[in-house]
C-alpha cells in the first residue's frame, strides 16, 4: 500500500476488539514467564554470590528467601519455569502440525496453565513430606 494516504490504510485490531480466550492468555503468560525467568536468573546469580561471599552474607540471603515474601517469590519462579516448559513443549507439538484445531489448542493451553500451578505445589509436597 505504498502511496496510500494515512486515512486509507488498514488499522490493526486493538485488544479491545478481541474477545479474551485461553490461547491468548497463554501466549501473554508465555512471554511474561520468559521475562520473569530472566529476573529469576539474576536473583539466582545474586544468591550464589552471597554463598561465595561468606556465612554472614549467605545468612542474610537465606533470611530473605525464607521470609513469606521470599517463599512467594520462589513459588512464582518455579511456577514460571514449569509453565514456560509446558507451553514450550506445546509449541513444539504445534510445530509438527498436531494440536492446531481450536479445541486442541484450548485444551493444551489449559494444561500448560494448570501444570504451572501444580508443579510448585507437588515439588513442595515432595520436598516437605517425601511423598
Amino acid at each position: 500500500m505504498a502511496g496510500a494516504s494515512p486515512e486509507n490504510r488498514p488499522i490493526a485490531p486493538h485488544l479491545s476488539v478481541w474477545r479474551w480466550h485461553v490461547t491468548m492468555a497463554s501466549s501473554i503468560l508465555h512471554r511474561l514467564s520468559g521475562i520473569g525467568l530472566y529476573g529469576a536468573a539474576i536473583c539466582m546469580a545474586l544468591w550464589l554470590m552471597a554463598a561465595a561471599a561468606g556465612p554472614e552474607t549467605y545468612a542474610t540471603a537465606q533470611a530473605i528467601l525464607m521470609s513469606p515474601l521470599g517463599q512467594i517469590a520462589l513459588y512464582v519462579i518455579v511456577a514460571g519455569v514449569a509453565y514456560h516448559l509446558a507451553n514450550g513443549i506445546r509449541h513444539l507439538v504445534f510445530d509438527t502440525g498436531a494440536g492446531l484445531t481450536p479445541g486442541d489448542a484450548d485444551t493444551s493451553a489449559w494444561f500448560a496453565i494448570l501444570f504451572g500451578f501444580a508443579v510448585p505445589i507437588l515439588l513442595w509436597l515432595l520436598l516437605r513430606f517425601g511423598v
